[in-house]
């Protein structure tokens, strides 16, 4: 046994042992390395890590501006909103948080991750990128009481525009929505989910009614828990406003053309201050700030009414007879018009092959200009116009106002046309006609004009021939932004002429008479297409909708110092007397006696069954082309 195995004879292998130990030497030589590199080497830098991985900073929403009336009665305010965001950073699975935001909020999964993927690069992983900028209460209550099972969740509070009376202001004020990408990539100090004006007022003084941000530092724990908070920079809110506008008048114009397609304008025409500025139909505002669907925008997009169009500033239309003052102030400003100087009016003119007729079937007989204007004698205007030409026409025109934006301050107006012989030439590849000049001394042919363009030219004939800029800020100065070339007494003579209009017993304006104040006013039928002598025939409510004429009434009306210009312009509302009539003489009635006049209801049903009868015929017009 002692031969097999000797105790003494055995010894541990040396060299194995070394290098055991060497291993583990050089293990520990490793890791101390690794510790220097990291404690003292790079120790301060992985400290700020851990410290920005604990404090997050977050932009605080400033309120928009607030917007109030000329008397002060609030119109667009503020509301606390919500808003649901991903911070990306905090979230171990985006697929499966958005698949749950979309069980939630009902809405389609696909477009919320299409919406995430979109912002994902515009958006820092610890901050919250926004996916559903508007969140319900019942939907707040679902998702704060499941927040904590969700990590990566963030609900942000922000002021949302709420415009209290909805579609009664929508052309004037606008709308906000959410910044597009074209707007984020314009301004630097906008960031994804702002939001910013649209349309109106909103637009056009961003700037001013925006505000600026605020910032806020917090903590937070290893799960995005909010610890801490202190705020860096406080929030400023927008400035506030007040507008020219008048909003109990601003109600009694839109009850006036409810169910109607039309507008009213009401001017100060000492200051050029906006007491009313009516569109029908419109719109709400407060859809567009809350989140328009694309159901709903396909609904105004398509109405063949318009109702986003402002048809005060962006619609254009024939003047018809309210023009005649035009061509009278041409006249009177060339010499060629001699108010003392009768013309026979047979009830039609000839020139060619044409016949040109008057209104009135039986002719006016001997009329002078006074009369011409006052009874809006056709055949005078036509023998004027065929003296005058385009060219004095056309210049004067362009004198008073016409043929150009008045530059108010809202978005998108249109010019209109005043024709010249080279417009007409460039427009059409054709020649100016003598007919061209009878069409165009009656208000009809090539001349569009806008509601508000009529309005300030009244409104130059009540305060002695100053064009002034429509003012829709109640701090706005007054603006003189030219004359009409007429001097004073001329001016009387237009001015006399739209008093006895309403006075005189033929005058067509008779129904704006209002006991102590001075009233002026000229009717306007604008003809739209070229009718047949067999539509002339029919009765009024035979008439197809889309030929009936626009119905026109200007105004001036003036008391104890206080002088107004109102222009209403009904489409398709056959005749100024009786279509835009009786809008004006509510809103006389408002100005001067404080009495608020409705719309019967016997109007409003009737303004309903036309209403039905237009949008019938404007799905069939396709068609009927």
């Amino acid at each position: 046994m002692s031969d097999l195995y000797n105790e003494s004879e055995q010894q541990a292998p040396r060299a194995g042992l070394l290098l055991l130990q060497a291993l583990i030497l050089g293990l520990f030589c490793l890791f101390a390395v690794r510790l220097w590199y990291l404690q003292i080497h790079r120790g301060e830098d992985f400290a700020l890590k851990a410290k920005e991985n604990q404090l997050r900073q977050e932009s605080v929403f400033s309120p928009r501006g607030l917007i109030r009336d000329r008397n002060g009665e609030l119109l667009a305010v503020n509301e606390p909103a919500y808003a649901l965001g991903i911070v990306r950073e905090d979230c171990p699975d985006v697929d499966r948080l958005v698949h749950q935001i979309a069980v939630w909020t009902g809405k389609d999964y696909f477009a919320l991750k299409a919406l995430y993927n979109k912002n994902r690069k515009r958006v820092k992983p610890f901050e919250p990128l926004i996916v559903v900028p508007d969140l319900t209460f019942e939907q707040l209550a679902l998702i704060e009481t499941n927040k904590l099972r969700w990590p990566g969740l963030e609900i942000q509070y922000r002021p949302r525009r709420l415009y209290r009376y909805g579609m009664l202001l929508a052309h004037v004020l606008g709308y906000v929505a959410e910044a597009d990408e074209e707007e984020l990539g314009a301004r630097p100090d906008l960031a994804l989910g702002d939001y910013v004006g649209r349309q109106g007022i909103e637009l056009m003084l961003e700037d001013r009614m925006r505000g600026i941000k605020g910032l806020t530092q917090y903590e937070v724990d290893v799960n995005g828990r909010r610890l801490k908070e202190r705020v860096l920079k406080h929030p400023q809110a927008g400035h506030e406003i007040s507008l020219s506008l008048d909003l109990e008048l601003q109600k009694l114009c839109m009850d006036w053309l409810a169910e109607e397609a039309g507008s009213v304008a009401v001017m100060d025409a000492d200051t050029g201050q906006l007491w009313a500025l009516a569109t029908a139909p419109s719109y709400d505002s407060n859809d567009f700030a809350s989140g328009l669907s694309s159901d709903q925008w396909a609904k105004l997009r398509d109405n063949p009414l318009h109702p986003m169009q402002n048809r005060v500033i962006q619609s254009v239309y024939p003047p018809g007879s309210i023009f005649k003052h035009v061509v009278a102030g041409a006249g009177l400003h060339y010499g060629m018009i001699d108010p003392n100087e009768t013309v026979f009016c047979s009830g039609s003119v000839k020139l060619g092959r044409r016949v040109f007729r008057c209104w009135r079937k039986g002719g006016h007989g001997k009329v002078n200009l006074r009369r011409a204007l006052v009874e809006s004698c056709d055949v005078y205007f036509y023998k004027q116009g065929k003296k005058l030409t385009v060219d004095r026409m056309s210049e004067f025109a362009f004198a008073a106002g016409f043929g150009k934006k008045t530059g108010i301050r809202l978005p998108h107006e249109k010019a209109g046309i005043i024709p010249t012989r080279e417009w007409k030439l460039k427009r059409f590849g054709e020649s100016w006609q003598g007919g061209d000049n009878l069409n165009m001394s009656i208000g009809q042919g090539y001349t569009l004009v806008t509601p508000l363009q009529v309005v300030r030219f009244f409104a130059g004939i009540a305060n002695g021939g100053k064009l002034l800029k429509p003012l829709l800020l109640k701090d706005e100065k007054t603006e003189l932004q030219g004359t009409i070339p007429l001097d004073a007494g001329d001016l009387e003579i237009l001015r006399r002429g739209l008093i006895e209009t309403v006075e005189d017993a033929h005058g067509t304006a008779r129904r704006l008479r209002t006991k102590g104040v001075v009233v002026g006013g000229k009717t306007g039928t604008a003809q739209v297409v070229r009718l047949t002598d067999e539509i002339k025939e029919l009765k009024d409510d035979q008439i197809p909708y889309r030929f009936r004429d626009h119905a026109w009434m200007a105004a001036i009306a003036e008391k104890d110092g206080r002088r107004f210009a109102i222009a209403c312009l009904v489409e398709h509302g056959l005749h100024g007397g009786s279509g835009a009539g009786p809008v004006v003489k509510a809103v006389i009635d408002y100005l001067f006696l404080n009495k608020i006049t409705h719309k019967p209801e016997e109007a409003k049903a009737k303004a309903r069954a036309v209403r039905a009868l237009s949008l019938k015929a404007k799905e069939k017009k396709p068609h009927a082309d």
